[in-house]
């Protein structure tokens, strides 16, 4: 995104919260960027760098390949904040001596902090905080001071007295660690001397710009599924390009009830584009037979949505790019190619399994966002507020919500486990209060009593999550009475199904997705 905006370059060392890092910034108004560990202090010169943060990693800074940094970073003159891999990296530079911790420490812990000011003003002098760490500082020198320590770790955070730099072992990003946001603001503000200026029309506008510069004369094919990405992709296109923008629904057989109607009723009425629906979904669910891996049915997925917009695209007159509604976690989760360190979690439809040749250019205008700022992009260019606070839904569709393979009679009974539990998250006044909701059919077959009869049928798991970014999660806490009514529901109305569960894990360790 081209902006004269202030601006806080991430330096990412392959952190599953690196993208968290950025967004955590920009919750604070502020823009930020992020860079892999190769970016020069050259290179950061003249682009209105305010400050540097330095993500954590899964290396161990002795590891033979471990990824390091330009030490010129720190000659900038900006003030720098490294973070657990990114405080260790930074202070064996600076001749802090780094050692592995006598075990590796993972989870919430107590902090004390011994200087309330700076970084930690207005921290309380003992807090939680989110460790994930198997290195850290074992000696600092003279020009290091200590400012917090938890039990295991004496210097759980600290700063430089000879340069503007600021380590903590911890990950303030993370929700985990409950005055993390005030530490960042603190950095961003107190330390960096941030405006805050950076906002979600700004984001729009350099959008629209952007777009238009870079597609002038151009048609565009937009793959719309009705959910909220795909719908403000929708929106931004058609404000930059107007009537060069097309958009085609792929019927795959593997959406929620009443999908594709919604779609038509929606985008016909909604939109003045040419909507067209493409029914693959013979193909789609052909590809999948007997496919039980999550990364095969996600490849081929991608493949025949290709394959789709293709066969639609020839009737479209000079098409030239694809437009996605791929977002920040899609690239993180999927293990980006042009740089990035971090663990390949899983693919997305929308960057993992895509043909080289692609017969398009691609367009990808929220590759640089969250979930949540991606809503507020579609609040401010206008998009109907049921459309915009939908629930997200994945591009592989029920294909990942049904353990092992695929079959019409099992995107049946997920198909309607899955309106009955929208349903009445719906009829509690849920809906908006929980991030995302999914029905999930397990591949084992358990013992029931129906009426008098033995029965022998599939299992159905509830899935309800809260979070702001989607990079990290906690179940929602729904009430007892609600499940009462959405498991007895299922269990009598969905036709092979005798037994109904609630999925109770995090995010992390657990996906949000059970595939």
């Amino acid at each position: 995104m081209k902006t004269s905006h202030e601006k806080i370059a991430i330096i990412d060392f392959g952190s599953q919260y690196g993208q968290l890092i950025a967004r955590r910034v920009r919750e604070q108004k502020v823009l930020s960027a992020i860079y892999p560990p190769s970016v020069s202090a050259e290179e950061l010169q003249g682009e209105n760098i305010a400050g540097i943060i330095l993500s954590g990693g899964p290396s161990s800074v002795y590891d033979k390949n471990a990824p390091s940094c330009d030490e010129k970073l720190f000659d900038l003159g900006v003030p720098v904040l490294g973070i657990c891999y990114g405080m260790q990296i930074a202070g064996k530079i600076l001749g802090a001596d780094i050692r592995p911790a006598e075990s590796r420490e993972y989870g919430r812990t107590d902090l004390h902090v011994s200087e309330s000011s700076g970084l930690l003003a207005g921290v309380p002098e003992k807090t939680t905080v989110w460790m994930s760490h198997g290195d850290q500082v074992n000696q600092l020198n003279d020009d290091f001071i200590t400012l917090a320590q938890t039990p295991t770790c004496p210097y759980a955070a600290v700063k430089y007295s000879k340069k503007p730099f600021y380590g903590v072992q911890f990950h303030p990003e993370v929700t985990h660690t409950p005055d993390g946001s005030e530490m960042l603001k603190n950095f961003l503000y107190q330390i960096c001397g941030c405006k805050g200026d950076w906002l979600i029309g700004d984001i729009a506008e350099e959008m629209i710009a952007q777009l238009k510069d870079e597609l002038k004369g151009e048609n565009v094919i937009c793959g719309l599924s009705g959910g909220v990405d795909s719908s403000v992709v929708a929106a931004i296109l058609h404000k930059a390009i107007g009537e060069r923008l097309h958009c085609i629904f792929v019927d795959n057989g593997l959406l929620r009830e009443n999908e594709r109607e919604g779609v038509e009723k929606t985008f016909c009425g909604h939109f003045s584009v040419n909507l067209r629906v493409v029914d693959w979904s013979e193909q789609f669910l052909s590809g999948l037979e007997g496919v039980t891996d999550p990364q095969k049915k996600r490849k081929i997925i991608g493949a025949e949505f290709i394959e789709a917009f293709k066969s639609e695209a020839e009737k479209i007159e000079n098409a030239k790019f694809l437009a996605q509604g791929t977002l920040y976690p899609d690239v993180i989760e999927s293990g980006s190619k042009d740089g990035n360190l971090a663990a390949n979690i899983k693919l997305h439809h929308n960057v993992g399994g895509l043909p080289e040749e692609l017969g398009f250019g691609l367009v990808e205008p929220l590759r640089d966002l969250f979930k949540d700022e991606v809503r507020l992009l579609g609040e401010y260019l206008g998009l109907p507020e049921d459309m915009v606070w939908r629930h997200p839904f994945p591009g592989p569709g029920l294909a990942v919500r049904i353990i092992g393979d695929i079959t019409k009679e099992k995107l049946r009974i997920v198909r309607q486990a899955d309106e009955i539990l929208i349903d009445e998250i719906k009829a509690a006044g849920l809906y908006r209060k929980c991030s995302q909701t999914l029905a999930v059919l397990l591949p084992v077959k358990n013992v029931g009593v129906m009426g008098d009869d033995r029965s022998y049928e599939s299992v159905i798991a509830i899935r309800s999550v809260d979070t702001s970014d989607f990079m990290t999660a906690d179940f929602s806490r729904i009430p007892y009475d609600t499940l009462g009514i959405i498991s007895n529901r299922i269990i009598n109305e969905v036709r092979g199904v005798n037994r109904v569960v609630y999925d109770i894990s995090s995010k992390p360790p657990a996906t949000i997705e059970w595939e």
